[in-house]
């Protein structure tokens, strides 16, 4: 592995090229994007698909994680064919796992004033990941969730690139759709049913600069040793 990379373009790579095409090259340096989707629907997999393609083109990355241990997330990247351990143990990979106290109300209330002072902390990187930032949300008010995505994007303008990932169920339809107005992108995740097999969906809702003239919807199954392994479906919002 090449320590010394230069970080390439003015967009963040997934290192999935069909992946890559739907978001318009990548996700846009200094941007706030969204991921959303359902349970089992392929949000962790689709962040640590963001991770390994930007630690591949140079860029730092920082991993707070609610999902996963340091130990569990490296092991089950490894088994996606994403290994990162190189770039974790260089320090161009940080991962800090989040367990909230749910007996403790006050901190529970203030978690995401926390949670955004630690991302500012992070000044040296280039991308931070919040996987998912679903427990900080579902026991804060409405308030304290739009004032966090407003300290994302202030963040934003000093050319940090941040994702939050969420479930779907952790809001309702207009609070989503206000918080995806306040994104540079918006993507969905879901489960669907394709002949006789469940596979996932990824739609690009929205990617500032991106181009869906190709359609924007992307099938894809997760194998063992493979990844996202994408299926020659396509399919074009109306």
């Amino acid at each position: 592995m090449d320590s010394e990379k230069h970080k390439e373009g003015s967009k963040i790579s997934c290192g999935n090229i069909e992946i890559d095409k739907k978001l318009g090259g990548g996700i846009p340096r200094g941007s706030l994007t969204l991921i959303e989707g359902q349970s089992d629907s392929g949000k962790s997999v689709l962040s640590q698909q963001m991770i390994w393609g930007s630690l591949n083109h140079g860029y730092k990355v920082t991993l707070f994680s609610t999902e996963n241990t340091v130990k569990s997330l490296i092991n089950q990247m490894k088994s996606l064919n994403l290994d990162v351990l190189d770039y974790l143990l260089l320090g161009y990979f940080k991962v800090y796992p989040v367990q909230l106290m749910k007996g403790d109300r006050v901190l529970l209330e203030h978690s995401l004033r926390i949670l955004s002072a630690a991302i500012k902390a992070e000044s040296d990187c280039d991308l931070v990941i919040i996987d998912s930032l679903t427990p900080f949300v579902t026991h804060s008010p409405l308030e304290e969730t739009i004032a966090f995505f407003e300290d994302c994007k202030y963040f934003c303008n000093e050319d940090l690139t941040i994702v939050t990932v969420i479930h779907s169920y952790a809001f309702d339809k207009s609070t989503i759709i206000r918080l995806s107005s306040m994104c540079d992108a918006h993507l969905c995740l879901r489960t669907a049913e394709v002949g006789d097999k469940i596979v996932r969906e990824l739609e690009v809702a929205k990617v500032r600069g991106a181009s869906k003239t190709t359609g924007n919807i992307i099938t894809f199954e997760v194998e063992p040793g493979w990844g996202m392994r994408i299926l020659p479906i396509s399919k074009a919002k109306a």
